[in-house]
């Protein structure tokens, strides 16, 4: 989906790279054995290393390894049996050190790609640069004193693995697809929450701008944006910005801007650094890391099943809907809850669900219990209908023991009291009535009472059969066999 931009002077293309910074899921730092709790109270989750006390030497968190050699097969990229840590050296107040632990000319991953789908038809592939580890910096408070800056060295040394792409997105919505994707199979994976508000997951977007078909313009890094809204319209403006510079006749500027959510726009902030200017050296405090084929297959075993396989399973195997499929994988948490209610409507009938289970949970999971979340503020691990109530109440309906609009009362009951769903249909006396006679018997009065419709019936207003087994319907209060009626009622009016 590559979008020119259209100008006076022409068509412009935007070329957009992304340097996506993932907080690491670990309880523990990436050189030291602090906590990494959010939200803990500022500088309690601080040691000698983090606070680079003299003499204080880093020690690498092995779990964290672990973790980057499993995203790192996830993003279908080379693992890399030897990587070095370097000194990243740059001066920051949050940075008590002055230099960054950081990877760069021989990261723990090497090149791997992803790719995103952008309609049904049109899926890109998007380059993957390298990932390397690396750890965060503080954080500095500007808003608590007009004349003052506070520094909260929590966050200091917490592991984060920079996810680099190649410059293979070609507009805001392709870079927007990627984040998003690359949210899912790092919360699939459990190596990063996906947090962008907590600051979990981040992005520099580096954008340029040239006519199709010249060289790679000079490019400006919009740094730290937290949202996949900001990404969007820091583009759009930055890509707007960079045309108007150039139709001018001046020129874009390498460096590095901010984007400010309140005005839509970005600022600069600093000419943007080169890689010398960093000096990277070898860290000598840290050996370089060799890594075991054995250790790497062994991780690559235990993957899960990520999203994209399990769309396909979904729909391939179980017969949903494209549609429908990616609804339930775009978080690991829908996916784990539909799975689990299919087990369990599978466990009440001892079989393997079939086509009709699965689209009839998933119409419930996609329908009244997504309603049911936004309405009450309940997540799904906290959700009063748990799998098995749901998949009890689909057994319920598909065995026709309450008919599809009693079953949305017994929802309703399922989220304010206790007890399966057959247990609430026995409280209310909800139990669908499928005796032939009684129904025969409702149909008949249904009739008597409705004479003239009758009438204009037989005279050939056919459509006026949906309104007999609405009254049928209500009169059963709800509860009488759908089907049944139908038959019934055609054979009662002929």
């Amino acid at each position: 989906m590559s979008t020119l931009y259209q100008s006076h002077t022409g068509f412009w293309e935007v070329v957009i790279g992304l340097e996506v910074h993932a907080q690491i899921v670990s309880q523990s730092k990436l050189f030291s054995s602090a906590p990494t709790q959010f939200g803990a109270e500022p500088n309690t989750q601080v040691s000698f290393v983090d606070a680079a006390f003299p003499g204080m030497l880093p020690v690498l968190n092995s779990f964290c390894v672990d973790q980057a050699i499993k995203t790192g097969l996830g993003l279908n990229a080379c693992i890399n049996p030897v990587s070095i840590f370097e000194r990243k050296n740059y001066f920051y107040p949050d940075l008590p050190s002055g230099y960054q632990i950081s990877q760069y000319q021989y990261p723990i991953v090497g090149e791997g790609w992803l790719d995103i789908e952008l309609t049904p038809e049109e899926v890109r592939r998007i380059g993957i640069e390298r990932l390397h580890l690396e750890q965060d910096a503080g954080k500095s408070i500007h808003d608590i004193s007009p004349n003052k800056t506070y520094i909260d060295l929590n966050r200091a040394g917490i592991g984060l693995m920079e996810i680099v792409t190649k410059p293979d997105m070609r507009s805001s919505v392709e870079a927007v697809a990627f984040l998003k994707k690359l949210r899912m199979i790092l919360r699939y994976l459990e190596t990063c929450d996906g947090n962008m508000e907590e600051g979990s997951l981040r992005a520099d977007v580096n954008i340029s701008v040239r006519h199709p078909g010249e060289p790679l313009g000079v490019r400006a890094e919009i740094k730290n944006v937290n949202s996949m809204r900001f990404v969007d319209q820091a583009i759009i403006f930055e890509t707007k910005r960079q045309v108007d510079l150039l139709e001018m006749g001046n020129s874009v500027v390498q460096e590095t801007r901010l984007f400010d959510a309140n005005t839509g726009e970005t600022r600069s902030m600093r000419n943007k650094e080169d890689a010398q200017d960093y000096r990277y050296f070898p860290d000598p405090d840290l050996l370089p890391l060799r890594l075991k084929n054995d250790r790497i297959e062994r991780i690559r075993i235990a993957l899960p099943e990520l999203p994209d396989a399990k769309k396909a399973r979904f729909i391939e195997t179980l017969g949903l809907s494209p549609y429908n499929a990616d609804l339930i994988v775009s978080e690991p948490e829908y996916a784990v809850y539909y799975e689990t209610s299919l087990k369990a409507l599978g466990a009440y009938t001892n079989t393997y669900p079939t086509p009709q289970d699965a689209k009839v949970i998933a119409n419930w999971f996609l329908g009244d219990f997504f309603a049911h979340l936004n309405r009450t503020g309940f997540s799904v691990e906290n959700t009063p209908i748990t799998p098995s109530r749901l998949a009890g109440l689909a057994r319920l309906v598909l065995t026709n023991v309450i008919s599809g609009r009693i079953a949305k009362d017994v929802f309703s009951f399922m989220e304010t009291e206790e007890g399966s769903p057959e247990d609430i249909v026995a409280r209310h006396g909800l139990k669908q009535v499928t005796d032939i006679s009684a129904i025969e018997h409702i149909i008949r009065d249904v009739l008597a009472k409705e004479t003239e419709h009758v009438t204009a019936y037989k005279a050939g207003k056919d459509k006026l059969f949906g309104y007999f087994v609405g009254q049928v319907m209500k009169a059963s209060q709800g509860k009488a066999n759908p089907q049944t009626v139908n038959d019934l009622l055609k054979k009662l009016l002929e």
